[in-house]
C-alpha cells in the first residue's frame, strides 16, 4: 500500500499536503540559494499555500519543536556511545562538546528544519483528497 495518502509522505517528499503530487517549494534542493521560495499555489491541484498574511507564524513553534527534539537526541546519542564505550562523554564535565556538536547540526540541518516545519504547519490544515484535481477543476469552471 505505501505511505501515499498519508502526513508523513507529504512532510518528507515536501508534496501539496492535498493531492501529494505538486511541490510545495519552487526548488527541490533544500541547499539551494532558494531555500525559502515556494509556490503559491499546487501547481498540480492548485491548492493555496499563501492562505492569509502571517499564516506561516506558527511553523516558528513547530521548527522550535524539532529543535528540542534534536538536542534531546543528540544528548542521548552521547550517552548511550558513553555507555557502549565508543566515546567519552559526561555532560557536566564536557558541556562545550555537547554545545559545538549541538550548534554544529543545528547549523547543518538548518534548512531541512526551516522546510519541514512549513510543511508540518501546512498538513495540519490541509486534508488528503485524492480527487483534488477535479474539484479544483469544478470549482474553477463554476467560477469562470
Amino acid at each position: 500500500m505505501g505511505l501515499k495518502g498519508t502526513k508523513i509522505y507529504s512532510v518528507f517528499t515536501f508534496t501539496c499536503p492535498r493531492c501529494q503530487e505538486g511541490k510545495v517549494f519552487e526548488s527541490p534542493n533544500s541547499y539551494s540559494a532558494q531555500l525559502a521560495k515556494m509556490n503559491k499555489t499546487c501547481p498540480h491541484c492548485g491548492e493555496d499555500f499563501v492562505r492569509e498574511p502571517g499564516y506561516y507564524f506558527g511553523a516558528a513553534y513547530v521548527s522550535y519543536a524539532l529543535t528540542v527534539a534534536l538536542w534531546v537526541a543528540l544528548l542521548v546519542a552521547l550517552i548511550s556511545f558513553d555507555a557502549i564505550g565508543i566515546i567519552r562523554f559526561s555532560i557536566s564535565e564536557d558541556p562545550i562538546l555537547f554545545l559545538l556538536l549541538g550548534i554544529g547540526l543545528l547549523m547543518v540541518l538548518l534548512p531541512l528544519i526551516y522546510r519541514i516545519s512549513r510543511v508540518i504547519w501546512l498538513n495540519l490544515f490541509v486534508k488528503f483528497n485524492p480527487d483534488a484535481v477535479d474539484i479544483n477543476k469544478l470549482k474553477n469552471k463554476s467560477a469562470a
